[in-house]
């Protein structure tokens, strides 16, 4: 019995099929993996955090970028699209400014089907960013959010969040953030 060999596909003609596709697909190792749809609790928690962060980042002069912004890791030839993304001073990989090359916060909102993948394959692509400060892993089951944090000696610390009374504090030198998990949470997780 014979085995199809796989396609290899370069990170060129990724980009170049996934600017021309319908849907979101990432891409690693020469391969494309198509993107599963958000659920209703997932693009609450999307827009609340949209919510709560835009007037701080803009206010920093930084950016916000919501799911459609894919990232690069350079190191590894990975692409993915986080479901936020903040940055300050922006570098893209190319011409049509949609692949970022430097985010300084990820944000990943949980689901069953996702979050081995969150915590350890793409974090562990993620980590190879040296721009990357933080990374907000956000539960849509409970009202729990995980922010890593990479720091002087460049560990990533875990510090946990959990209940309406939480509250999330980013601080580096280009930006202040203050999340309240109430205002992520509200009218999704009771």
């Amino acid at each position: 019995m014979s085995v199809q060999p796989k396609s290899y596909l370069t990170p060129e003609k990724y980009l170049e099929i996934e600017r021309a596709a319908p849907f979101k697909s990432e891409y690693y190792a020469g391969e494309m993996f198509a993107m599963a749809g958000a659920s209703p609790e997932h693009n609450d928690i999307m827009v609340n955090l949209s919510m709560a962060l835009a007037p701080q980042v803009r206010r920093a002069g930084c950016k916000l970028f919501v799911a459609d912004m894919r990232v690069h890791v350079p190191e590894t030839d990975f692409f993915a699209y986080p479901d936020g993304i903040v940055v300050c001073n922006p570098h893209y990989a190319d011409s049509p400014k949609d692949t970022l090359l430097d985010p300084g916060l990820i944000i990943e909102i949980l689901s069953p089907s996702t979050e081995a993948y969150d915590r350890g394959t793409k974090f562990a692509f993620y980590r190879k960013l040296p721009s990357l400060k933080y990374y907000l892993l956000v539960s849509q089951e409970t009202q729990r959010v995980e922010l890593f944090s990479k720091n002087e000696q460049g560990d990533w610390v875990l510090s946990e969040y959990a209940g309406n009374d939480a509250v999330i504090h980013i601080q580096s030198p280009n930006l202040a953030l203050r999340i309240p998990l109430s205002e992520i949470y509200e009218g999704v997780v009771a």
